[in-house]
């Protein structure tokens, strides 16, 4: 069976490395399954990719902190970047032929660059299935309902679409109630709770060895994901630094992760203030996160659902500090997880040394928090489920039509002959 998956990845890590975690499930689950991934991220060459699964790399977009999409790389417009994705895309599906399409988050792609494969594959391969994914919050409900309206996705999803994964929970954030999704849609809704992120490569004891910690020092882990809009984060938490050493409660030991897609300035500017506390360890990126979370007594992070994900799975303390434009996904994120119990949050507005340095020192002396909910982290094995039984029904469906089509084949070659 063949799967093709689409993510568009215009800003940041989080839509491909979700997208990885799901396909790298889904071949461990699905005897004889191919996926072919079509991304425009900058750093899928970055990451392991499991037996079974190949890419095709379109040209980045960039959406940036404002929102506006523009050009990562190439010197064309975006219009043309634009229909050259699209033409790439369904130049995929046209040859692939996928037995099921997987859509992250927009129904019709970015800038509905997936539109003409929607409509190719309704009409020319009506027996492939297509699934959009949705993370656990878009953004506010009144700029999604409103996107989704101009955008006509609710359309496209009611006539296009088998079925609707949610990788969330709906006493987290209601996606069918607080987006409007019509009865059709929310029929076809499922919510498959969060991700659960699987051990990283090398034990805690191994990391802690790596990076030279002792018994008596505790390890903060400090990652604002991609890193694209992630300075003032890092930049505050070294200001903070400070605070720890006036305290003298504990002996700090720091391994900041900058991320790959923040600017060479930036970095360079970071690592250069990082030059004056030599318990600080300045990384551009891991592919192996969860070994760092696992290790860590306490991490720092921003609010992106593959990031919490982690964290939640390694059930670490961790201060969030969500962005909070363009979207205000992380946002709503941040205070919902917060307010359920599962981690502390600082708006960023109200971030300074001193508030981050505080919040980390009362988690460091266990002021743990007590969960008000289980956080269901079976979105896999769920998602597996249900793509398992679309593949199933579709394959049914073939060999029907396989035999009506010999059937009739060969009675027009009967009659031919006679």
């Amino acid at each position: 069976m063949r799967l093709m998956v689409y993510s568009h990845d215009a800003f940041g890590l989080g839509n491909i490395r979700r997208m990885l975690a799901i396909c790298e499930h889904l071949l461990s689950e699905i005897n004889n399954l191919s996926i072919l991934l079509i991304s425009g991220s900058p750093m899928l060459q970055g990451f392991r990719l499991p037996p079974g699964l190949d890419y095709i790399k379109l040209p980045c977009l960039n959406r940036g902190e404002i929102g506006k999409v523009s050009v990562k790389y190439l010197g064309t417009d975006v219009n043309e970047t634009v229909k050259l994705r699209s033409d790439l895309i369904l130049s995929a599906a046209v040859n692939f032929k996928p037995d099921l399409l997987m859509v992250d988050k927009k129904p019709y792609g970015l800038k509905n660059e997936l539109q003409e494969t929607i409509h190719y594959l309704n009409n020319s391969l009506p027996q492939t299935k297509l699934v959009l994914l949705l993370r656990d919050i878009l953004d506010t409900p009144e700029k999604t309902v409103l996107e989704w309206q101009s955008q006509s996705y609710y359309e496209a999803v009611e006539k296009f679409y088998d079925r609707v994964l949610v990788v969330g929970m709906p006493e987290v954030f209601d996606v069918c109630r607080k987006y409007q999704f019509p009865t059709v849609i929310a029929h076809k809704t499922s919510y498959c709770g969060y991700i659960r992120r699987k051990a990283g490569s090398k034990s805690a004891e191994l990391i802690r060895k790596e990076l030279t910690i002792s018994a008596e020092e505790r390890l903060i882990l400090v990652t604002p994901g991609g890193g694209q809009d992630g300075y003032n984060l890092i930049d505050t938490y070294l200001a903070g630094l400070d605070f720890f050493s006036k305290e003298g409660q504990f002996k700090i030991k720091s391994l900041v992760l900058c991320g790959p897609e923040m600017c060479a300035s930036r970095r360079k500017s970071l690592f250069e203030k990082a030059d004056n506390y030599p318990q600080v360890e300045m990384r551009e990126f891991t592919d192996d996160l969860m070994s760092y979370i696992a290790a860590a007594d306490a991490v720092v992070a921003m609010g992106g659902y593959n990031t919490v994900c982690e964290i939640l799975s390694a059930r670490k303390p961790a201060t969030i500090v969500p962005r909070f434009k363009p979207s205000k996904e992380q946002l709503m994120r941040a205070a919902r997880i917060s307010r359920l119990g599962l981690c502390k949050m600082i708006h960023p507005q109200y971030l300074t040394p001193d508030t981050l340095a505080n919040s980390l020192l009362s988690q460091l002396s266990f002021d743990r928090l007590t969960p008000k909910i289980q956080l269901d982290l079976n979105a896999l094995p769920r998602i597996s489920h249900y793509i398992g039984q679309l593949l199933s029904l579709k394959e049914q469906k073939s060999k029907v039509f396989y035999i009506t089509s010999s059937h009739s084949e060969s009675s027009n070659l009967v009659a031919a002959l006679q």
